[in-house]
């Protein structure tokens, strides 16, 4: 900017200089103009021309350089100095060219009329119809890239500074100047491109505004093993902060498709800078594969694999055999059991993983299992004038679900995930052998139920638990399970 600065300035202060020198010229010109045709007179008389057709020549070439130089010195304060102080950014080069002109001609023809009254430049125009088809036909390119560069200056689609991509043959770059001509782009391959404002004007142009937050779209796939809730952290956290990428708008990080072998996923964020986003594709694309790599995750490759297993992918067993049994383990409800008949009550659990804000189960449906949380948290929520209320958060160990397990009853609320969480779900199938070969096991669970219902009876201030509730759902787990 300090630059520009000082080659306006000295720019301005040639031109004064100039100006100057070509009024003294003038000046000294019509002192000595009598002279001039005294001399003229004796020494080069010509036969047919007057002594002062060369002087008027030379009046006409003196006074149309100093109409030059003044529009030159106007142009200069209004569009350079004026215009860029108050608006912040360079004038628009078609509109220098056409006031310059405009003022030039007008200043020309005021001239040569002062100096050749005689003569109307108008009329010699006008009347001419073969210099006016002649002049048509050359000049029609032209015409048709100024009046083009016109209509682009009325609309403004874009400014000096904008990146664009215009046309089919899709040249992008930003824009250094717009001419009476044509529109200059220089391409991030530092090549300068013309693209004529009557091309331009018939062509689809695609602008990225300077002062604008655009966007751009990077994408990238990994394998189905990696948690999708994992992988959108991980990466909006990677690039949130790099540089050039605006911190006004969170990225924003989204499953794009399923695909046959990968998940695909789309990044989007917003830039600072649009003319620097090969630069920024490159340092996202390079943030994503280091933060993938730090955090366990894997990019997916354009290859199929084939598992073979004896159980259903969604057993837990599966993937943490023990781990299911110490959960179990340590689940209030499951405490009467026999090691033997957790490790059977794990073999036959599953395992789901709900994405966070993923309803897991919902008041008022039926249902035959219970769930215990394995890896996460859920929250219980109860309806309440038509609104949903929190009552709960679970954490891993805590259990829900029981009574629809043990006695069959509808879902009394419902649960949601806060974030990825991991259940295990128990089923009616899974207990009923269990209670077949051990009698008492539903005795002894019915009071534990019992139990924590009358603790949680105190805590909402509802009811208080009774003595007769054990016997209660001692029967009611006798008749679901039909067991005498």
């Amino acid at each position: 900017m300090t630059s520009n600065r000082l080659n306006v300035k000295n720019r301005l202060l040639i031109l004064i200089v100039a100006t100057a020198f070509v009024g003294l010229v003038l000046y000294l010109f019509y002192t000595f103009w009598s002279a001039l045709e005294s001399y003229l007179s004796a020494h080069a008389q010509m036969p047919g021309v007057s002594p002062e057709s060369p002087l008027n020549v030379g009046a006409l070439i003196l006074w149309s350089a100093l109409a030059y130089l003044v529009v030159r010195l106007f142009t200069t304060i209004v569009f350079d100095l004026a215009f860029r102080v108050r608006r912040g950014y360079e004038a628009p080069t078609l509109a220098r060219n056409i006031v310059s002109i405009v003022a030039f001609a007008t200043l020309f023809f005021l001239t040569f009329n002062k100096i050749y009254p005689g003569v109307n430049l108008g009329a010699l125009f006008t009347t001419s119809a073969i210099f006016g088809v002649i002049l048509g036909l050359a000049l029609q390119d032209t015409l048709g890239n100024f009046f083009a560069g016109i209509s682009l200056q009325a609309d403004r689609p874009f400014q000096v500074g904008d990146v664009i991509v215009v046309g089919q043959q899709h040249h992008t770059g930003v824009v250094e100047g717009i001419t009476w001509r044509a529109i200059k782009i220089r391409t991030f391959q530092n090549h300068v491109v013309l693209v004529s404002n009557s091309n331009a004007a018939k062509e689809a142009i695609e602008v990225c505004p300077r002062e604008n937050l655009n966007a751009r779209l990077i994408f990238f796939s990994t394998v189905y093993t990696d948690s999708p809730a994992k992988t959108i952290h991980v990466v909006r956290e990677a690039i949130h902060d790099a540089e050039n990428v605006s911190r006004k708008i969170t990225p924003i990080v989204r499953i794009r498709n399923l695909g046959e072998s990968s998940i695909e996923w789309e990044i989007k964020y917003w830039l600072e800078d649009y003319a620097k986003y090969n630069d920024t594709d490159a340092l996202v694309r390079q943030r994503v594969w280091y933060a993938l790599r730090r955090n366990g995750l894997s990019f997916a490759f354009p290859t199929r694999t084939i598992h073979v297993e004896r159980k259903s992918i969604s057993t837990g067993i599966l993937k943490d055999g023990q781990g299911v049994i110490d959960r179990l383990l340590a689940v209030e409800i499951f405490a009467p059991l026999s090691a033997e008949e957790t490790e059977k009550l794990a073999a036959a659990s599953a395992s789901h993983v709900f994405a966070p804000g993923e309803m897991v189960i919902r008041a008022g449906d039926q249902g035959s299992s219970m769930f215990v949380v394995h890896n996460g948290r859920v929250q219980v929520q109860v309806t309440e004038n038509g609104k949903p209320r929190n009552v709960a958060i679970l954490n891993e160990g805590d259990f829900f679900g029981e009574m629809a397990l043990f006695t069959g009853e509808p879902r009394t609320a419902n649960v949601v995930a806060i974030e990825e969480t991991e259940v295990l779900e128990i089923g009616h199938a899974a207990m009923k052998p269990l209670f077949e070969s051990n009698p008492d096991l539903a005795e002894s669970i019915s009071y534990i139920i019992a139990e924590r219902r009358a603790g949680l009876a105190v805590r909402e201030q509802e009811a208080s638990a009774t003595t007769n509730e054990p016997a209660g759902l001692l029967n009611s787990i006798r008749r679901f399970f039909g067991l005498r």
